[in-house]
């Protein structure tokens, strides 16, 4: 199915004169199953993956989208931080996990002073929860196996006699 383009040039339209959410009448046409262009308009085939020109990439623009990629991360880290919204915060994790950053919530696990920041004690008389991890105050996260941020958690703590 091809795509119809206006016969205006795109840089010849003043992108404050398009309303936001407008559909163009080329898309609404081939929607409705309409064969031929509309009035003012023009067939034109879709770009095929052979027509886009590939760029090669060199160590510099490696390293400038490894830079790029943390500098996101770290933008998002900020933004859930901050985030008053449960959906928006489920958002970010889950966008975050889709490229291999995840979240460490450690409750139940035995605490690790290498990979856990304790932030305070619950004392417990029960000699099996000693040492675990009772809640987690500040999420933590991981990128891959690297640990961006330690969790900041209360950890399980023998009772005072």
């Amino acid at each position: 199915m091809g795509a119809w383009l206006r016969k205006k040039a795109v840089d010849e339209v003043d992108p404050d004169e398009v309303p936001t959410g407008q559909i163009s009448a080329a898309i609404i046409a081939e929607a409705d199953g309409v064969t031929s262009p509309p009035e003012g308009t023009v067939a034109v085939e879709a770009a095929s993956k052979t027509d886009v020109e590939s760029t090669t990439t060199g160590p510099a623009d490696l390293e400038q989208a490894l830079a790029d990629r943390q500098a996101l991360i770290q933008l998002c880290l900020y933004a859930l931080d901050r985030a008053r919204s449960g959906g928006v915060v489920e958002r970010l994790e889950h966008g975050l996990a889709g490229i291999g950053v995840r979240a460490l919530r450690p409750d139940g696990e035995r605490f690790d002073p290498a990979v856990h920041e304790a932030g305070g004690a619950v004392a417990t008389e029960d000699p099996a929860l000693e040492g675990l991890v009772a809640e987690t105050e500040v999420v933590g996260f991981a990128d891959h196996d690297r640990v961006l941020r330690a969790p900041i958690v209360i950890v399980y703590a023998k009772k005072a006699q």
